[in-house]
């Protein structure tokens, strides 16, 4: 069984259970799944960027990446539909607490001037969305190899109904939340 995942049962439960006030253990919040997203916009004139990312993301997840293609056309990008436009990943289970931990305890600390994750990225839902500017940051990437640095997007979704609640449950995971009034 995954750390994280341990630790969300044995101690993040009775914790959001009295925050919270949940009569029923299904009520407690939960990780549904983490997707990983790159969008290559480059990757109109440069095919070979697509294979190289799909490569990096899945030594980045542990899991093979799908290629995504446009789903219309953009005639000011140069944009046909069905064009592959990025690479896309989605976690779950033990995978997804893998992950997240390695994000939380290895990843986020090795990001120059680090102060925290913004605390605003929720969608109103409970799913919170973390943006990353160098992919180069996770420890799988071998910075001698890569073409170009990328960047990605990492999307939690909960079963939390509110902002709040989420907030609360990543914080109890170890998600390291900048603290309000910090700016970035």
């Amino acid at each position: 069984m995954p750390r994280l995942k341990e630790f969300y049962e044995k101690t993040v439960v009775l914790k959001l259970t009295r925050e919270f006030n949940y009569k029923n253990s299904n009520q407690v919040p939960k990780i549904v799944k983490i997707s990983l997203n790159m969008g290559l916009g480059e990757a109109i004139q440069n095919a070979k960027i697509l294979d190289s990312a799909a490569v990096e993301l899945g030594a980045v997840s542990g899991q093979k990446a799908v290629i995504t293609k446009a789903r219309r056309s953009i005639a000011a990008f140069k944009l046909r539909e069905g064009m592959p436009i990025g690479v896309t990943v989605t976690l779950r289970r033990e995978k997804m607490y893998y992950f997240l931990d390695k994000l939380i305890n290895i990843v986020l600390p090795r990001v120059r001037d680090f102060r925290g994750v913004s605390p605003k990225a929720f969608d109103g839902r409970g799913n919170y969305t973390l943006g990353i500017k160098e992919h180069i940051i996770f420890p799988e990437i071998d910075y001698d190899k890569i073409d170009k640095i990328k960047g990605l997007n990492i999307s939690i979704v909960t079963t939390a109904r509110t902002d709040d609640e989420a907030r609360f449950f990543l914080t109890e995971l170890g998600m390291p939340f900048r603290k309000s009034g910090q700016q970035h």
